[in-house]
């Protein structure tokens, strides 16, 4: 009878040293998901975005984080100078610009009357 219960007993304490390899799949297979479904989007916007800031040129329209629109009149390495209205401008930093509109900025008419 002691021999029967001594085992048991070993046959219980490997069962438990394979169970604790196995409590880390589950965590290792969340990890996964959340790496495939949040960070790496984020990285790849986060990217995009940076280039987009890298690749400015004097003329573009962008509208700020903040939703203001402008036209780029200059850029500097951490600045950027929108023309916002007539005669109006204002300095904004790189990182504060959202995105980028599709074109330059319009050109501007002259208000003078030819006489």
């Amino acid at each position: 009878m002691i021999n029967t219960a001594f085992a048991m007993g070993q046959a219980g304490g490997t069962a438990g040293q394979s169970g604790g390899i196995t409590a880390f799949v589950p965590l290792i297979l969340m990890f996964v998901i959340f790496y495939f479904l949040l960070i790496r989007p984020q990285q790849k916007k986060a990217k995009e975005h940076q280039n987009m800031i890298n690749n400015l040129k004097k003329g573009d329209r962008i509208i700020t984080s903040g939703g203001i629109h402008g036209a780029i009149t200059s850029l500097d390495d951490t600045t950027v100078t929108l023309e916002i209205a007539d005669s109006v401008k204002i300095k904004i930093s790189r990182g504060n610009v959202g995105t980028a509109l599709q074109g330059s900025a319009p050109q501007k008419k002259d208000k003078k009357k030819n006489k």
